[in-house]
């Protein structure tokens, strides 16, 4: 057998001896220092990852907590709230109430004594009249009555000493 000395027989050795000095230098070493490192920066940053994941799953569920939390507090505090100003009615209500019982005996009371001062000065006129009218009527009936108004008042006061 005859081996020919062509172009594949040159590019097989050419490989050949590529590989071989490829080998001897430890470049498939390098390459698998290279690689293994790169798997271990993929595995630690897995890691990282996984880590990283789990932190925040935690964090979820404390948030979540503290929003359940807070919106428990956010009921209390609206429902204290509505009691709050329920009983600030019901104090407002009794506060108008009472305010309202006060004005009107205020009022009743101006009234009862506005009417005690009118029946007063009715009563004052009343009287200023008739001591008025009297007056008249004793002017003139005094001349005529006189002396009979004396000798029964002197008669009156006889019976009485005796």
């Amino acid at each position: 057998m005859t081996f020919a000395l062509d172009n594949t027989f040159y590019a097989t050795l050419g490989l050949v001896i590529f590989l071989g000095l490829i080998t001897y230098f430890g470049v498939p070493k390098i390459i698998g220092k290279l690689l293994d490192g790169k798997i271990q920066q993929i595995a630690d940053e897995l890691v990282a990852a996984k880590r990283l994941r789990e932190e925040a799953a935690a964090l979820l569920v404390e948030y979540e907590q503290k929003r359940v939390a807070a919106e428990g507090e956010a009921e209390g505090i609206i429902a204290a709230a509505k009691d709050e100003a329920v009983r600030m009615t019901a104090e407002a209500q009794v506060a108008l109430t009472e305010l309202l019982t006060r004005r009107t005996k205020a009022v009743e009371d101006k009234i009862a004594q506005a009417e005690a001062a009118a029946v007063a000065e009715v009563r004052a006129r009343s009287a200023d009249v008739a001591i008025e009218a009297a007056r008249a009527v004793l002017v003139q009936e005094m001349p005529r009555k006189a002396g009979d108004l004396v000798e029964k008042a002197i008669g009156d006061v006889a019976s009485r000493l005796n």
